[in-house]
């Protein structure tokens, strides 16, 4: 057993190190957050230097490695800034939905245009009506002739809206069928086409960056080419992704803690209180000790969550658990962090309480914690007669 990387791996590491250093400028974060813009000019840098879509084949602009290189690029990615981070570690979000089930026309249409940081690509399966219940879905795909002729209305969709290049939809294409998730399709839909419309979902809490949308379809026209795998299957297939893009949330919330650990550690070690640095007192050890345990701990499962998928496991006990545990991580280490600066730790300068609020989505995006809890669950206790 393995628990070093290798030596491209590292040296995928220290890329990523020199990007954040080189192109993550504070003042422009901020102005960025401020203004709720998506950082474009640094996530084409990005693309340029091939950390978008890494773990696609080379055929289709990637480097052909795996998703324990995508997760490393991610950690570093909102190790770096939680925000801009995020924004690029899913700026290829549910592309992978076309990378494992679309067809050969569909890769070469759409992977090379994510990987070059020419669109964004997005997932829309959450409803208004159904939240993490995706088991049923009101969004309907009727085929008419050699068109599928798409109406309904999805929520919470990251990427939806101005940079957005197509939707891989979660349809009804069997309203007959019991349980229902059984006539379930994937049908991509370009987000031009006449009937697609996004609007901002407001304000936000945290990722205020990123394009947040709900997308609506009104009699919306695609071709019978468009169904992403096979027909009836969308469920199934959504599924699988869901234990591919967990482990990318899960690094999310690893490399935001690890972002806050490390301005915290900076502080306290520099910081003075009652005549000596803060970072003498044993209640600040005590904290510095249980968040670094809580950021290791997380790791080990974030990256063995990566290492089972690369092995071509599909298991969703552990990819739940690192991204139950990642996430929980990430909320309970930024809140440490804040503490441990004081009023600073309040203050938008000091960038902690950004990592905050931006940590708090990995607890919610992808399945919230309770439904990793029912999916870790399930796969401990079986049926249960």
């Amino acid at each position: 057993m393995e628990f070093e990387l290798n030596k491209e791996q590292k040296g995928i590491q220290k890329a990523v190190r020199d990007f954040v250093k080189g192109e993550f400028k504070k003042d422009l974060i901020g102005e960025l957050e401020e203004t709720h813009e998506y950082p474009k000019a640094i996530w084409k840098k990005a693309a340029d230097l091939g950390f978008i879509g890494i773990h696609f084949p080379e055929k289709y602009s990637g480097q052909g490695l795996g998703v324990l290189e995508n997760i490393i690029v991610a950690e570093e990615l909102c190790k770096g800034d939680s925000s801009v981070g995020a924004c690029l570690l899913l700026a290829g979000f549910a592309s992978e939905i076309i990378m494992h089930f679309g067809s050969e026309e569909q890769k070469a249409q759409w992977l090379p245009r994510v990987a070059e940081g020419e669109v964004l690509s997005c997932g829309a399966f959450t409803e208004p009506d159904h939240g993490s219940d995706i088991t049923r879905m009101n969004t309907t795909a009727v085929k008419e002739g050699d068109e599928w002729v798409i109406n309904g209305s999805k929520i919470f969709i990251t990427n939806g809206g101005p940079l957005a290049g197509f939707y891989s939809v979660l349809c009804q294409t069997d309203e007959e069928v019991s349980p229902s998730h059984r006539g379930m399709s994937l049908i991509l839909v370009e987000a031009d086409r006449p009937g697609v419309t996004a609007t901002t979902v407001g304000n936000k809490m945290g990722i205020r960056m990123m394009d947040t949308a709900e997308v609506n379809f009104k009699d919306v026209r695609v071709p019978v080419s468009n169904l992403v795998g096979k027909e009836n299957k969308g469920f199934y297939q959504v599924l699988e992704f869901f234990d591919e893009s967990r482990i990318l949330i899960a690094a999310q919330g690893l490399g935001t803690a690890q972002g806050a650990f490390d301005r915290a550690l900076a502080y306290v070690k520099s910081r003075e209180q009652f005549g000596k640095k803060i970072a003498k007192f044993q209640i600040s050890q005590h904290k510095i000790a249980d968040m670094a345990t809580k950021i290791e701990q997380a790791r080990l499962l974030t990256y063995k969550a990566a290492w089972n998928f690369d092995q071509g496991r599909i298991d969703p006990r552990l990819t739940s658990m690192a991204k139950m545990a990642a996430g929980r991580c990430a909320v309970e280490v930024c809140d440490e962090a804040i503490q441990l600066l004081g009023g600073y730790g309040y203050m938008l300068e000091y960038e902690v309480e950004r990592y905050a609020r931006d940590a708090k989505i990995c607890e919610i995006y992808e399945g919230t914690k309770e439904i990793q809890k029912n999916t870790i669950a399930s796969a401990m206790l079986g049926k249960i007669k």
